[in-house]
């Protein structure tokens, strides 16, 4: 297991919020504040640098890098490389050495989480209508898909510079693991620019550059409420759940949907790790969850809506405490 070079730590709770984002202390160089809309969502960047110049030239390099990998990967748009990989019906596609390695981190980490976390899940996703507002498949219908879906059937050719899926109908999917992949892009470029300290918000999955925030973690049945706070140090905080986007995660295991049991949050030292973990851990669930949290010596917090938290052994070490009425979204 690579986790030891990956992950920092493991906080599970709920869906990560800013709330009222206490810095620890007033910043004494000059500090910039933008957001833009990628991926679907909005994405911020509060910096803090040597000069507005340097500010504004980094956050510019960061937003344009973030285009670049959307322009890329999104299976959203038919004109990426993911997507023709997806049109290929089992067809070698050509793809830059970057999305051959990110793609190969990936399915390491499918092998890690004992095919928790699984990247080829687009037929089940059609087969669920994820993406167009929810169905309900018939068995014949889901047993197709589970036929299509599986990180199996994802073979890369670094040598060659070649990806294929082996089933006419399987999907790759960006959803669990893309932002994360930016996030840390993003942040490469921010220090190269001369940017020491900076908070990075992209749809909800924090990055922080630096030195340590406060965040708070929201509700598992209410994103709106928070109810733990924490300093969150140089590293990556992600969560899953089903408060706001209904059941949309799926068992790789069984193709259904998972059930919503609560919400999970994971900070990792990247992004990357932390957008994949805090899928492979909901999908896993509290009990579950918590033993795989143990056995590889990560701090854990598992929040379920009216019932005490679950922490893992290494959470006792954490400082979470109740979030105050100024950690609350506006």
């Amino acid at each position: 297991m690579r986790n030891a070079r990956l992950l920092a730590l493991v906080l599970i709770g709920a869906p990560a919020m800013r709330g009222a984002a206490a810095q620890a202390e007033e910043p004494a160089q000059p500090r910039l504040e933008r957001s833009v809309y990628s991926m679907g969502t909005r994405l911020s960047i509060d910096a803090e640098g040597p000069s507005p110049e340097v500010l504004r030239h980094a956050t510019e390099a960061a937003f344009r890098e973030s285009e670049r990998i959307e322009a890329a990967c999104s299976t959203w748009r038919p004109d990426s490389g993911w997507s023709r990989l997806n049109q290929a019906r089992g067809a070698e596609v050509a793809l830059d050495r970057e999305w051959l390695d990110l793609l190969s981190t990936v399915l390491s980490w499918t092998r890690q989480t004992d095919g928790a976390f699984d990247p080829v899940l687009g037929a089940l996703l059609r087969a669920w209508g994820i993406r167009t507002g929810g169905r309900t498949p018939s068995a014949e219908e889901l047993a197709r898909a589970r036929a299509a879906s599986g990180a199996k059937l994802l073979s890369l050719d670094v040598g060659r510079g070649v990806a294929r899926l082996g089933h006419p109908e399987a999907a790759l999917d960006e959803g669990g693991f893309l932002k994360g992949y930016a996030l840390d892009r993003m942040a490469r470029l921010l220090v190269a620019e001369g940017v020491r300290d900076a908070l990075l918000d992209f749809g909800g999955q924090l990055l922080v550059l630096g030195r340590s925030r406060r965040v708070a973690l929201s509700a598992p049945d209410d994103r709106h409420r928070a109810t733990l706070s924490f300093l969150l140090p140089p590293g990556s905080l992600s969560s899953s759940g089903t408060s706001e986007h209904g059941r949309h995660i799926l068992d790789p295991h069984t193709g259904q949907r998972s059930p919503a049991w609560g919400s999970v949050s994971v900070v990792a030292s990247d992004g990357l790790t932390a957008d994949i973990l805090s899928t492979a851990l909901f999908v896993l669930g509290p009990e579950r969850g918590l033993a795989w949290a143990n056995d590889h010596q990560l701090s854990a917090v598992f929040q379920r809506p009216g019932r005490p938290p679950l922490q893992s052994r290494r959470a006792r070490e954490l400082a979470l405490h109740p979030a105050s009425p100024s950690e609350n979204p506006g």
